[in-house]
């Protein structure tokens, strides 16, 4: 059996690479430890966005439970477009139900999906029943649920709170994929 608990981050200040956690992010993401460390989670590896919003909403749990964050750019958030359209809802909506429209500037769901695959496979065919965290943004992180789930899609990525934490539990072949951040303990 092997388990992937895909985090998404917390409440940004903006969509940059470098735009940090608001107050509210930061209250979120000592939250988001307090939630994992009282869920128990066997955890021996993180992989994170290196998008700084990523890291610091991990952060707390990797200092408490002393582990290391691994960065990995496969994991940052999927450009939708090189440039600010005011229709970003529904260009975003269309990708999921068409994935190789790719707007300029951006990645199509098949071309994100495409780029995170393989780490997806490389975490899956360790020889080990080691528990990985991915932290990633909202449109990947159902991209990599979707690669488990063929019907997840925009309605997903649209129910998605920051933070939120999914678990992906992988036996014999099959894919059962669990939220384990609920309504209960939402921050936003």
């Amino acid at each position: 059996m092997k388990k992937l608990i895909v985090v998404r981050h917390c409440t940004a200040t903006g969509q940059e690479h470098d735009a940090p956690l608001t107050a509210a992010g930061q209250q979120q993401a000592k939250s988001l430890a307090d939630f994992l460390i009282t869920e128990q989670l066997p955890i021996e590896n993180i992989i994170s966005s290196p998008f700084t919003r990523a890291v610091q909403s991990i952060t707390p749990y990797a200092s408490h439970m002393q582990l290391p964050i691994q960065e990995d750019v496969r994991l940052t958030e999927r450009i939708l477009s090189g440039a600010p359209m005011s229709n970003w809802l529904q260009m975003l909506e269309q990708t999921f139900i068409e994935i190789d429209v790719a707007f300029p500037g951006g990645e199509s769901t098949r071309q994100a999906t495409e780029r995170v695959q393989p780490l997806i496979h490389s975490i899956l065919q360790e020889d080990t029943k080691k528990v990985t965290m991915l932290v990633t943004h909202g449109n990947l992180f159902t991209l990599i649920l979707r690669l488990f789930d063929k019907n997840v899609g925009f309605s997903t990525w649209e129910s998605l709170s920051n933070p939120d934490v999914y678990e992906i539990t992988l036996e014999h072949g099959t894919a059962t994929i669990h939220r384990l951040w609920g309504i209960h303990c939402e921050t936003n």
